[in-house]
Order: C-alpha cells, then sequence, then structure tokens
C-alpha cells in the first residue's frame, strides 16, 4: 500500500534543513507549512539534500542525519500501525510501528501540514 510508505522530505530551515516524514498519499499543504514554521515551504535541491543530511533524494530517511538536522511526523501518518521509510538508499526501506518511528527518529514534534 502506497500511502504507508513514509517519504522524508527535506526543507530549509534557517540555515539549515528539516526533514517532515508524511504520508505516501499526501502533499504538504503551503498554508499549513506556513501557519506551523512561519515561514514558506522551500525543498532542498537534490546536491543540497545529499550535503545536508548525508542521504541522496529517494533514500532520505528520518535516521542516521547530521546534528542539527530537525526531523518532524505529519499526523498522516497516525492512521497506521506500521510504515515503511526508506533507510538510506532509493532501494531500501525498513517497516516500523509508529512508536518505533518516534524513538529512532528523534522527532522534535508532531504536525499537521499536509493535504491528500
Amino acid at each position: 500500500e502506497g500511502a504507508r510508505i513514509a517519504k522524508s522530505l527535506s526543507f530549509h530551515m534557517g540555515e539549515g534543513c528539516m526533514i517532515i516524514v508524511m504520508a505516501g498519499d499526501v502533499k504538504v499543504d503551503n498554508a499549513r507549512f506556513k501557519a506551523t514554521f512561519g515561514f514558506k515551504a522551500k525543498m532542498l535541491t537534490a546536491d543540497e539534500a545529499l550535503a545536508m543530511t548525508g542521504h541522496a533524494v529517494g533514500g532520505v530517511c528520518p535516521f542516521a542525519l547530521p546534528e542539527g538536522v530537525k526531523v518532524y511526523l505529519d499526523e498522516s501518518l497516525r492512521r497506521f500501525k506500521t510504515v515503511f521509510p526508506a533507510c538510506g538508499s532509493s532501494n531500501s526501506a525498513i517497516e516500523l510501528t509508529i512508536p518505533e518511528l518516534e524513538k529512532y527518529s528523534n522527532f522534535v514534534e508532531w504536525i499537521d501540514v499536509c493535504k491528500i
């Protein structure tokens, strides 16, 4: 089920970046993003994602990130018992429960910035 693929999208955040993990069937709602963070959503380029997260686009994951990269979990994930985030490459994923995802991602907080 594609919705259970936990997309990890990377965005600019000041001088650094953040990762938002969301369900595979949703998109970022720009108005909700701005209301939550106070600035406009701007995704990292492929080169920036690799340099700032250590992972190439398609394999960006919420684990093993450089210090200072903040991880947020979107509410769209809560409807599932387990999800499949990438594990650092475009052809790898791991099945995790939501509590496991919380634990291993060292997330900052749950947010609601997506729409179907």
